[in-house]
């Protein structure tokens, strides 16, 4: 069935959900409410938030589970608001720019799911948005599994005497961004119970997203109708049997 074409049993079955997750609750219990909400058994999530961190988590509905690996190692995009202990001219920030661009390497925080080891990570744009005396609006797109609390910590190192995070947003995950419409928890359940109680699913059908979405920054090829049932039963593709490669 063409995903435009799927009922919203199919979608529920095999979507994604972007969930504009909330300061408070960790992932997991976002996850948990959600699968109370929607009475499925198998959600999961595309990576961990910190409890106190919001935005983008995106939800994989049952089979759709399978396919959040995929969003695991893509590029993520975070806005912060930290604090300086000192006050740096504009000169003296630019130049930290520049120094957190790039490769940088990192030591996970004492309190981390990971070994404490140095390694390296990328951050692909490092932008300062605003800057109001020692509190700096930032916006980051770095490599999955960057610590951006340790990079304000890293960042006040260097600018002295230090610095700390105050509050961060995740506004883009692989290609999934904040702008392309999120979903809150109390709006996921006002929608399921229209659907249930009216049998109107108008609102919910604009919240799952089908699970081809996920996959669609991987290459793909595409195969005639015909080679379909032979492939499906062990069948090697030949050259006919291909329409498209991108």
């Amino acid at each position: 069935v063409y995903y435009d074409k799927r009922t919203i049993e199919q979608l529920l079955a095999n979507g994604i959900i972007l969930l504009d997750k909330p300061p408070g609750p960790t992932s997991h219990e976002t996850v948990a409410w959600t699968k109370r909400i929607l009475k499925l058994e198998k959600i999961g999530h595309s990576g961990t938030l910190d409890p106190q961190v919001s935005g983008v988590l995106p939800l994989g509905l049952g089979e759709a589970t399978k396919a959040l690996g995929v969003l695991l190692l893509g590029p993520k995009e975070y806005h912060a608001l930290g604090r300086i202990h000192s006050l740096p001219s504009k000169e003296k920030l630019a130049s930290i720019v520049e120094m957190f661009t790039g490769e940088i390497f990192q030591k996970p925080p004492q309190r981390s799911a990971v070994v404490r080891q140095t390694r390296t990570r990328a951050i692909y744009e490092f932008e300062i948005i605003e800057q109001k005396e020692r509190l700096l609006l930032t916006r980051i797109l770095c490599e999955a599994g960057t610590y951006i609390r340790k990079l304000y910590y890293d960042i006040g190192e260097v600018l002295g005497p230090g610095g700390t995070m105050i509050e961060l947003r995740r506004s883009r995950v692989d290609q999934f961004h904040e702008r392309d419409g999120l979903v809150t928890l109390h709006e996921l359940a006002d929608a399921f119970a229209v659907w249930e109680e009216k049998k109107d699913d108008t609102k919910l059908m604009k919240m799952i997203i089908p699970v081809e979405r996920a996959l669609s920054e991987l290459k793909s090829v595409v195969i005639r109708d015909s080679a379909v049932d032979a492939m499906c039963h062990g069948a090697q593709l030949a050259i006919p049997g291909v329409l498209k490669i991108s």
